[in-house]
């Protein structure tokens, strides 16, 4: 075992406290990280104040991490002391059902080992939950962790290992690129860098926000439209205009009114998760044979793909750093939409 310092909640309603936890020991097949940047992600605000139920406590948040590594076992042949690491959503799966085999660990069909909340697989330690990236230090199995490419810094890296792959799996999975138009829905955390990674890949980009106050913004990395959702004009304009849209948000929108910007055989996707169920008719998605779907995060594979493909096209997150003693604050300014766009935790404030 050893210690790291780490940032903990205690109960919904508590603040974060600085404490100590264990690291298991270093296996064969593991991975021991010093982490340098966290990301703040919208779930760790969900988990740490149990609004999705299930939390365990002390909980330590965390699942967009970047960092170096600091030691591996004797049989890690993927990486070595001092490579340039991220971890994100995902620390372990079955590896032997179907989705697993076909690197779409995510969706593991005997449960997936997610960052942070979830029960430790019994061959690790006996019991508990897994701490999350607030901290000092991570261990990891090899097979879990990214190799960040050197064309992109740390800290802006950070966030793409969860807002970035959770945009990149869509566009890929649906095929955006040149000849397609994309509308992104939403300009936030997850928003502004599904702008960046579709018009990187060659489609032609339009950002559906709530108001224009972020225009200037959302050209800039890369919007060829924007466009104002509070304008009714905006639906009747845009109907039957996009192949793929993206949602980013989690409001309770009027989805058939975004369904019907749809050309033919469009899809819309949703990422952000809502407190109601999409009320929709069939007859929405039977006319022009349009399809209504979800995506969440994408496999190992696929997210080393992403971290490629931004570093490639000079992709990161927009961000403020924060020290570690600020994460309530950070909490709230999330939910008042109040950051541009990402937090990130400096681990060295730690």
């Amino acid at each position: 075992m050893s210690t790291a310092t780490a940032y903990a909640v205690s109960a919904p309603d508590a603040a974060f406290e600085k404490i100590a936890i264990e690291r298991r020991e270093l296996g064969l097949y593991d991975v021991l990280i010093d982490v340098k940047y966290a990301g703040i992600c919208h779930s760790d605000i969900h988990t740490a104040r149990n609004e999705w139920r299930g939390t365990a406590y002390p909980c330590v948040p965390g699942h967009e991490i970047a960092g170096i590594v600091a030691a591996v076992g004797s049989e890690v042949t993927r990486h070595r002391v001092g490579d340039r690491v991220g971890v994100g959503c995902l620390v372990g799966s079955c590896g032997h059902c179907d989705p697993c085999l076909a690197g779409e660990q995510q969706y593991c069909e005997n449960g997936a080992v997610w960052t942070y909340n979830s029960p430790v697989p019994a061959e690790q330690q006996a019991g508990g939950r897994t701490l999350g990236g607030y901290a000092t230090q991570i261990v990891v199995t090899e097979s879990f962790v990214l190799a960040i490419p050197e064309g992109i810094g740390l800290d802006v890296a950070a966030p793409l290992l969860c807002a970035g792959i959770t945009l990149f799996s869509p566009l890929r999975h649906w095929h955006a690129g040149p000849g397609k138009r994309v509308a992104i829905i939403g300009m936030g955390g997850l928003g502004h860098i599904g702008v960046k990674i579709a018009a990187a890949m060659g489609a032609e980009v339009t950002v559906l926000s709530h108001s224009l106050s972020k225009q200037e913004d959302g050209l800039r990395f890369g919007a060829h439209h924007y466009y104002a959702t509070g304008d009714r004009d905006t639906f009747k304009k845009l109907r039957g205009s996009f192949d793929l849209i993206i949602n980013t948000v989690s409001a309770d929108l009027p989805i058939e009114d975004y369904l019907k910007l749809l050309r033919l055989d469009g899809s819309l996707v949703a990422l952000g998760l809502p407190e109601q169920p999409y009320s929709v008719r069939a007859s929405a998605l039977a006319g022009l044979r349009r399809s209504l779907s979800g995506s969440m995060i994408g496999g190992i594979p696929q997210t080393q793909e992403m971290l490629d493909f931004c570093a490639e096209h000079g992709i990161g997150a927009e961000i403020e750093v924060i020290a570690a003693d600020r994460i309530d604050e950070a909490y709230e300014r999330v939910i008042a939409s109040d950051v541009r766009y990402r937090f990130v935790i400096d681990a060295a404030t730690m």
